[in-house]
Parts: structure tokens; C-alpha cells; sequence
């Protein structure tokens, strides 16, 4: 259990401050602080702190509203920590993530001690799996509530990762009796046909991303267990016409690659007591030119619907390798200014 040793404004700046913690545990607080201190070392480069820890003690200096960020990350870690779950370098920078962004809601930031972090999380029984940014904690939270959800936005956001991840957890609590995952059998123009063995052999490289996912919730036998019995279903959406799915999660990842007919009979299929959840990336469409996506059609035609929730995912919300955020908002960038350019100049 971690205790606020003491809070007080750094002498001659009212905005600075100077926070000391202890840890109970030793064990846990080196876990904490990680290998070198290198999870303070994120922390400072990433809140402008000075974080300097000696055995089981840390003590944290800077901007008051840092401070108080970066204690209530720490907190988050620590508890983490104390229900036996391994923290790394991705779990330091989501908490971090979060903490800026439940410090942006709060109308006088102060040193005062606030509630502990509220993250969704999703907890299957091989892994607990928490919300590294705002946008994942409300995507969590809409799966729970929702029966239609779109995730939208570009790779590495964790999209296809969270949905079968939630998929899982409704499936080992009762709540649904099998899961389906599904895509479109269409990647940068490759045909199915082309490739080599049985229809099985043909649709798996397509859909092992999918694969990955279950193999991280559920042990990889009782995955080959519940695809034998038939409550873990893995297919291409041409398997998908004139079937009612009740009693189900079911996934349709790479949705751009949709056509407007696909899409109508994918949603169409939703039945009693079942969730759907579409991912996609609209600025990734593998269709023939001149084909519309039926997943940029679906978004604007259902967006009076209230009962379906869309979440937009964006290049700040790539939890992946840094490199990766910084790619993606590079092209972003691309894309913005191309349409500058296409604008008419003002008269």
C-alpha cells in the first residue's frame, strides 16, 4: 500500500512542488521503479519531473500539475503491481497517458490527493489488460455497453486487439456462446484463389491477426478446443450471407475492405443477445479503384443512429513502437496538406 509521505510547494516558485512517496513493499517498488529506474526515467522524460528513488522511497519534483500526474500514474503501477501483474515500459507510458488525460478534465489541478486512475480494463483469465489512452478506455467501456461498435482509426491503436480481447472475456464470463471473427478476404489485391491448399489453408493468412489476438487471452489448446466445438469461429465474410448470429461476439476486422454489400449483409446478421464490433481504417481501403467501402458508406449512413457507437482512434492513440505513431502522423500530415492543396483560394 503506497503512502503520500508529504506534499509542498518547492520554496520560491508557487507553481513548483515537491512530492515524497513510500512504498510498503520492496519487492514491488523496484518493480515499480523498474530496471535501472528506467520507468522514472520515462516518467521525467515524459512529464518534465525530476524522479529520484532510493530503496523503497521516491521523491518527485517539478510543475505541480506534472507532479501530481505522475503520482497518480505511480499509484496506478503500484496496485497493478499488487494483484500480481508485471508492469513494462508500454503499462509506465499508458498510465502516464492517463493521467495527463484525467488531469485535462479537472478544473483546478492541485497536489490534493484525488481518486485512483479509473481505467477500463478488460481481464480474461491468462491476462488484464487496462486502457493506454483515452480513446482506448472509451472504446472498453462502449464494447460494455453497446451491442453495435465501430472502431475506427490507423494500425497499432490496438482496434482488432481490444475487440477480440473483449470477445474473449464475454465468452469465458457466459455472457455469449461462441465468438466470430471474421475479414474480408481482400488484401492489396490478392486473390484467394492463387494460393495454395485447401479453403482453410487459403483463408488462415488473412486471418492471423485474429489468431494472435485469441492466442493472447486464451491458452492456444483450449482455442483449438473451442474452434473443434465450434464456439470460436473464424471465417471469411462471404460465409456470412443468410446466417442469424445469436448469442455471439462477432468481429469484423479490416472493414474497409468491405463493399456497401457486404457491409449491409455483415450488420444484417446481428441477432439476440449478440455484440458486434467493426475495425477498420478508412485511409487503407484495398478495394479495385472506384469501389466505395462499405465501411465509409456505413459510418454515414448510421450516424443518426444513436444506438450505434463510433470510435474514432488517431495517431496519438498508437500504443506500438514510437516510430510507429511518428509514421502514421506523417502521412496524416501528407494527407492534410494535399487537401489544402486542392481548395479553392479565397476570393
Amino acid at each position: 500500500m503506497k503512502a503520500v509521505r508529504g506534499v509542498a510547494p518547492a520554496s520560491g516558485a508557487s507553481d513548483m512542488a515537491h512530492i515524497a512517496l513510500s512504498f510498503e513493499d520492496n519487492r514491488l517498488a523496484s518493480a515499480l521503479f523498474g530496471q535501472f529506474d528506467e520507468h522514472l526515467a520515462l516518467i521525467e522524460q515524459k512529464l518534465g519531473v525530476d524522479a529520484r528513488a532510493r530503496g523503497n522511497k521516491v521523491e518527485i519534483r517539478g510543475d505541480a500539475t506534472a507532479c501530481s500526474q505522475a503520482r497518480r500514474a505511480l499509484d496506478h503501477l503500484y496496485s497493478r503491481l499488487q494483484t500480481g501483474v508485471d508492469i513494462g515500459q508500454s503499462d509506465v507510458e499508458g498510465a502516464i497517458r492517463m493521467a495527463i488525460a484525467e488531469n485535462d478534465q479537472l478544473v483546478l489541478p492541485t497536489l490534493e490527493a484525488k481518486g485512483r486512475l479509473s481505467l477500463a480494463q478488460i481481464s480474461t483469465r491468462r491476462r488484464t489488460i487496462h486502457a493506454r489512452t483515452p480513446t482506448q478506455d472509451a472504446y472498453m467501456r462502449a464494447m460494455e455497453r453497446s451491442e453495435l461498435v465501430f472502431g475506427i482509426g490507423p494500425a497499432g491503436t490496438g482496434k482488432t486487439y481490444l475487440a477480440v480481447a473483449h470477445a474473449a472475456q464475454l465468452l469465458e464470463r457466459g455472457q455469449v456462446d461462441r465468438i466470430i471473427l471474421s475479414r474480408p478476404a481482400v488484401e492489396a489485391g490478392e486473390r484467394l484463389g492463387f494460393l495454395p491448399g485447401d479453403m482453410k489453408d487459403k483463408v488462415d493468412p488473412y486471418l492471423r491477426p485474429l489468431y494472435d489476438a485469441l492466442y493472447d487471452m486464451i491458452p492456444a489448446e483450449k482455442v483449438e478446443r473451442l474452434l473443434v466445438a465450434g464456439a470460436i469461429e473464424i471465417a471469411p465474410l462471404a460465409f456470412m450471407r443468410g446466417r442469424t448470429l445469436a448469442n455471439a461476439a462477432v468481429i469484423l476486422d479490416e472493414a474497409q475492405n468491405t463493399t456497401s454489400m457486404q457491409m449491409k449483409m455483415f450488420l444484417t446478421r446481428l441477432g439476440e443477445k449478440a455484440r458486434m464490433i467493426v475495425t477498420g481504417d478508412p485511409s487503407q481501403v484495398d478495394l479495385p479503384p472506384g469501389q466505395k467501402s462499405g465501411l465509409v458508406e456505413a459510418l454515414r449512413i448510421l450516424e443518426p443512429v444513436t444506438s450505434v457507437v463510433t470510435v474514432r482512434f488517431e495517431a496519438k492513440d498508437v500504443v506500438r513502437h514510437p516510430l510507429v505513431q511518428a509514421i502514421v502522423e506523417a502521412y496524416e500530415e501528407d494527407v492534410r496538406a494535399r487537401v489544402a492543396a486542392t481548395r479553392p483560394a479565397d476570393a
